[in-house]
C-alpha cells in the first residue's frame, strides 16, 4: 500500500494529518483513525517513560538516555549555573531509513 504525504500544506507531519490519512487511504473512520493514531503514540510515549526503548523496524529506535549533571552557565551574564541530572529521549535512524533519505538527496544534489 503506497502512502502521499505530498498534500500536507507545513513541513511538519501532526498527527492529525496522520489520522487523515488513515481515513483517505485506508478507509478507517475519522474516530478509529484518531483513536489509532493516539493509542500508539501512548503506547511510544509510555514505554519511554517506563524505561523501555522502542525500536521500530526500518524506521529506528527511540531510546532513554540519562544524562549525569553537569556545570554550565547563563550566556547573556555569563553566571556559573549547574545542570540537573536528567533522562532524554534519542533516536537513531535505521540503516533503510538513512539509504532511503540519501537515496531522495541523490538527484536534488545533480540538479
Amino acid at each position: 500500500m503506497d502512502f502521499s504525504v505530498e498534500s500536507l500544506e507545513t513541513p511538519a507531519l501532526t498527527k492529525a494529518q496522520l489520522a487523515d490519512l488513515l481515513f483517505e487511504q485506508i478507509g478507517l473512520n475519522k474516530r478509529e483513525s484518531k483513536d489509532m493514531i493516539d493509542a500508539f503514540f501512548d503506547l511510544v510515549s509510555g514505554s519511554l517513560v517506563e524505561g523501555v526503548d522502542v525500536k521500530i523496524s526500518g524506521f529506528g529506535n527511540f531510546q532513554i538516555r540519562t544524562k549525569a549533571p553537569r556545570p554550565g552557565r547563563n550566556p547573556r551574564t555569563g553566571e556559573a549555573i549547574p545542570i540537573q541530572a536528567r533522562r532524554v529521549v534519542t533516536f537513531h535512524a535505521s540503516h533503510k531509513l538513512k539509504e532511503q533519505i540519501q537515496d531522495d538527496a541523490k538527484p536534488m544534489a545533480s540538479v
